[in-house]
């Protein structure tokens, strides 16, 4: 199993990537948020000039974000300044648009969308429709050499329901997951069988877990305040998305112990305004930050709900992870603690990875 790191992009990113690249990390995965963060590819591009082996993707692209042909270009532009080196991670949109009061968008469309980019990725004419028009559209002239079009650009999707990893199954894409825990053992069961039934070999499925944690000090004080920072951001995001009326993240809406802690986030999210438009403040710092009025989460809380632990029991559930089939093990690190990133070296490396 390899293991990779994922940022909540920004124009620093490409520091912490290059010592990934020197710490042996596999992997760099960059957020498309518009809202919240600086541009995908601005940041990816800055990455891509200041390392040399370390792979680049997006973690993930939100196909409404851009049309087609934008991205393919995106794409082939940073694989001219990184040749084989380019990750095309995708996915039906939860933070990019929930942010703007939008759901995610419906599977068929997003395969669509998918086919297209990599046909022309590929150098192929495609069928687009654009402004009520079909057209035809493909790259004029890639011989110049000013983009490339050459190396391959493997595909990866991120699907947490059993339509979606369906689909991924068929186009015989990556996987990429989120979680941590035993959800994230279960998720990777569910996608192992989605591949059989599409009859793919389970054992050539390549897998992503992203996750958020800490590495624990065993100072109590010192760790309640880094487990907050590091990882209470994902815990709080359980409590975005199942706030929301609707989006993907609806099937993942907290039961058992977990009920009580969105109930207690439900008060402070009714309270938020403009009353029409309630994502403005529910998104706000969404993978980045904890919020002051956040209360209801507390140390306890986010380590039972993060990759958090101390070393020993991260090598152990590192292990767990990798015995139940995942590929790679990608860490995000929050703004203002990349420093984490040397802690997770060193679990990685204790691990045998």
């Amino acid at each position: 199993m390899e293991y990779g790191v994922a940022f909540a992009s920004e124009l620093d990113s490409w520091k912490w990537t290059k010592r990934a690249e020197e710490l042996g990390f596999s992997s760099a995965w960059f957020y498309d948020t518009q809202l919240l963060n600086p541009d995908v590819f601005i940041c990816m591009t800055l990455a891509a000039a200041n390392t040399e082996r370390i792979r680049l993707g997006t973690g993930v692209l939100v196909p409404t974000n851009r049309i087609e042909p934008v991205t393919a270009n995106a794409f082939a532009s940073l694989n001219k300044l990184a040749p084989g080196r380019i990750d095309f991670g995708v996915g039906t949109g939860f933070t990019a648009r929930r942010t703007m009061g939008l759901n995610a968008i419906p599977l068929a469309q997003t395969r669509r969308y998918i086919e297209r980019v990599q046909s022309l990725i590929r150098g192929e004419t495609i069928e687009w429709d654009f402004e009520g028009k079909n057209r035809k559209i493909r790259f004029l002239n890639p011989d110049l050499g000013l983009i490339n079009i050459e190396d391959e650009i493997p595909l990866w999707v991120s699907a947490f329901g059993p339509k979606g990893q369906k689909m991924t199954a068929e186009l015989n894409a990556g996987w990429l997951n989120f979680g941590a825990g035993d959800g994230a053992v279960q998720g990777i069961s569910d996608m192992q069988l989605a591949w059989r039934k599409a009859d793919r070999d389970s054992q050539r499925l390549n897998s992503v877990l992203f996750s958020m944690g800490s590495v624990m000090t065993g100072d109590s004080a010192v760790d309640d305040l880094k487990v907050m920072a590091e990882a209470g951001p994902y815990t709080a995001v359980i409590c975005h998305g199942a706030a929301d009326t609707a989006g993907m993240f609806d099937s993942l809406k907290p039961e058992g112990p977990l009920a009580e802690l969105l109930e207690s986030y439900l008060e402070i999210h009714q309270a938020y305004e403009p009353a029409d438009a309630k994502y403005l403040q529910n998104h706000r710092g969404h993978l980045m930050f904890v919020r002051p009025e956040e209360t209801h989460l507390n140390p306890d809380i986010v380590r039972a709900t993060s990759m958090s632990g101390t070393r020993n029991e991260l090598v152990d559930e590192v292990g767990r992870l990798k015995d139940a089939g995942y590929s790679q093990l990608t860490i995000q690190l929050v703004h203002g603690h990349e420093e984490a990133l040397e802690e997770w070296a060193e679990v990685f490396h204790m691990s045998g990875l």
